[in-house]
């Protein structure tokens, strides 16, 4: 696959092409496509998420001096869960270059999403090791600080649920409540999905490995549709 647009789109010019390609190669597609010397991008995503995660300490660290470490973590959590930087990776399109099987790649909503996050965590890696600490703290800044003063003022830092909870309240002095729409698939890998209701309107339905992850999506979805 050629990257030459993506690195353009970055504006980062990668070394080591290998690691690029790396980033994006999810481990159903090297069961598909046997190369020599291919690697999927899980360790990339393991080192990566680390890169990530101290970047963005040192940055609320620097930005909030009198915030305590319970609302940093928090505003941390906000900026680089699995919502926020897959919505930065497909912003990037790196939808588009994703190496993926061809079950994986009819993957839709939030399956793909934790496919892209994964994919987005490996980048900052393969940008660690092919340049070091700087480049991919450079990359990082661009990508999410810009999120950081709507995390805090719209208190999107809250889980999905107790966000939805509190503006409905104040809105409509109603609180939200959750309904289990189906769950399929076997006890090791089932799909639940749950609508979220305001009073007797559905407002969104969500869905996750878990009642818990499927209600926070459908809280997720309910905020946006509100335009909460």
């Amino acid at each position: 696959m050629e990257f030459g647009t993506f690195e353009q789109k970055i504006g980062y010019d990668f070394k080591d092409k290998g690691l690029l390609q790396q980033a994006f190669t999810h481990r159903s597609y090297l069961n598909e496509n046997r190369t020599s010397g291919a690697e999927h991008n899980e360790r990339l995503e393991f080192l990566g998420d680390a890169v990530l995660e101290l970047v963005v300490t040192e940055f609320l660290f620097a930005k909030y001096p009198d915030k305590p470490e319970g609302d940093l973590t928090a505003y941390r959590a906000a900026l680089v869960n699995t919502q926020s930087i897959s919505d930065a990776a497909t912003k990037l399109g790196m939808n588009e270059y994703l190496l993926l099987s061809r079950g994986e790649a009819r993957d839709t909503g939030r399956a793909r999403q934790i496919i892209l996050a994964n994919a987005f965590e490996a980048l900052i890696g393969a940008i660690y090791l092919d340049s070091g600490y700087a480049a991919s703290k450079d990359f990082i800044g661009v990508q999410l600080f810009h999120k950081t003063d709507e995390v805090v003022s719209k208190r999107l830092w809250q889980d999905a649920k107790s966000r939805l909870q509190e503006i409905a309240q104040e809105q409509k002095g109603i609180t939200p409540t959750y309904e289990m729409v189906s769950q399929t698939g076997p006890d090791h890998d089932k799909l639940f999905v749950v609508a979220a209701h305001i009073g007797s309107e559905r407002i969104a339905t969500g869905e996750g490995r878990s009642k818990q992850e499927a209600e926070q999506d459908a809280a997720q979805k309910a905020l946006a549709a509100k335009g909460w």
